[in-house]
């Protein structure tokens, strides 16, 4: 056989086993990070099927470039580990902070562990990254349903009061928050003639809020009480 067509063929399939490789790699970031989206997104969290998985194929395609555009081997991951800091600023972004009260932390989380399953599987880690993909769903889904069995999780609901005394009213509600141990926060009073209006919100899990709700309802401060909503804390 002609030298030249045995160094074509030997590097056409040297071409397709990389291009293989590269792509079953990317396939598997994209399918990972798709599932755990798909959770998210059925939870109706912000960061749901397309983020994640935007973030896991980004973060696996970030991790084989770094290892094909390196010049050399000690800088084959130098542009993966720009991934940390640039997942953890979108993290940071997903975080919203509020009187006496976090959220997003949870969603921030999974961003960063969904970008380490992307690298993994950019690397060609395929066992480790299905492994971390079996857990952080299992930590989502089984203890998710733990935490609301248990009434772990904290709820954000937010009322809305009616008198004519607004002193009065605020001191009746800190005196039950007090009471109850309840952080308050964004509180807006409007004067409705002839009474004033105090919406505020609180937050405390689902046993706590329904105690709380019905000291509001017993109270003789208050003309009128109503739940406007409730959401749930990450």
């Amino acid at each position: 056989m002609n030298p030249i067509h045995q160094t074509i063929a030997l590097l056409r399939n040297e071409l397709g086993v990389v291009l293989s490789s590269t792509l079953a790699r990317l396939l598997l970031a994209a399918i990972l990070g798709g599932i755990i989206g798909l959770e998210r997104q059925l939870r109706r969290r912000p960061a749901g099927l397309r983020t994640n998985m935007f973030i896991c194929f980004g973060a696996a395609m970030f991790t084989v470039l770094s290892r094909q555009l390196a010049g050399v081997e000690s800088d084959s991951a130098r542009i993966a580990a720009q991934i940390i800091p640039g997942i953890g600023f979108i993290g940071a972004g997903s975080i919203l902070h509020a009187r006496a009260s976090v959220q997003g932390l949870t969603t921030a989380s999974t961003l960063f562990v969904v970008a380490g399953i992307g690298m993994a599987a950019g690397g060609g880690l395929y066992l480790t990254a299905c492994f971390a993909t079996v857990i952080i769903l299992m930590a989502l889904v089984v203890l998710g349903r733990m935490e609301a069995t248990f009434s772990l999780k904290t709820f954000a609901t937010t009322y809305e009061v009616t008198g004519r005394n607004v002193d009065g009213m605020l001191r009746e509600v800190n005196r039950i928050l007090e009471s109850e141990q309840l952080n308050l926060h964004s509180v807006h009073i409007a004067n409705a003639d002839p009474d004033f209006r105090m919406v505020f919100s609180v937050d405390g899990e689902r046993d706590q809020q329904s105690v709380f709700s019905i000291r509001l309802h017993e109270s003789t401060a208050f003309a009128v009480v109503t739940t406007l909503g409730t959401a749930e804390r990450e």
